[in-house]
């Protein structure tokens, strides 16, 4: 199965971080299915012509929110979504507190900081996801992720990150599962970018959120 997700950067120019995305491929994959984050042909940048830097960065390839959804696509990032805490654990197994403490790119997190990092982030998710079906195109509250992962209770061990993520996506994917098409089409403001995102296009993000993050794990690990 291919899955593949075209989009302009029109629709989501800028990284969660803030940065803005210029065009390239991504891709990861997921139980044999191949799912791609595709932009449009840039003149100047491919993924093949990415500094070192900017693959340690990213990894995967940047985001960019689809323009158009179908059933299968949008199973393929549940699914992703689904087993991300699962493989997440997997990818860490056997890691030392050596490597949990160094970063997967020279100014960049550690990899205790991004296991961390997944969960604060995926909480947010799931409160987005929750006011968007309750109250009306509401106004999220946007986080500064640079300064949550310099807080104390980064430096705590990633067991406790890890059992977050573990109730926290079994409660969230079965909610993305139960939803009608209406409620995937609902939408959420988020202030930092002045954008209005659908929950279709948080579910691709997100997705595709957990597979960039585990990519910094696997430099490391």
């Amino acid at each position: 199965t291919v899955l593949v997700v075209r989009a302009a950067s029109r629709d989501f120019p800028y990284d969660e971080d803030g940065s803005f995305q210029d065009d390239n491929v991504a891709r990861t994959r997921h139980k044999g299915t191949k799912l791609f984050f595709m932009r449009k042909p840039s003149t100047h940048l491919f993924t093949a012509n990415f500094s070192k830097m900017e693959h340690l960065k990213y990894p995967i390839g940047k985001f960019n929110a689809p323009e158009s959804v179908t059933a299968e696509m949008r199973q393929g990032w549940i699914d992703t979504i689904a087993t991300l805490p699962q493989r997440l654990e997997a990818a860490l197994e056997g890691i030392t507190e050596a490597q949990l403490d160094t970063p997967y790119r020279p100014d960049g997190w550690t990899v205790r900081q991004v296991v961390h990092h997944v969960a604060d982030s995926h909480i947010n998710a799931y409160v987005r996801l929750h006011l968007s079906l309750t109250e009306d195109a509401p106004t999220i509250k946007a986080y500064n992720e640079a300064d949550w992962a310099k807080l104390p209770d980064s430096s705590l061990p990633i067991c406790h990150s890890l059992e977050i993520l573990r109730g926290l996506h079994f409660r969230w994917v079965h909610l993305l599962r139960n939803m009608s098409e209406a409620e995937f089409q609902r939408t959420y403001v988020h202030p930092q970018y002045g954008k209005i995102f659908s929950m279709d296009t948080m579910t691709a993000l997100y997705a595709w959120h957990g597979e960039h993050h585990l990519g910094h794990v696997k430099i490391v690990k």
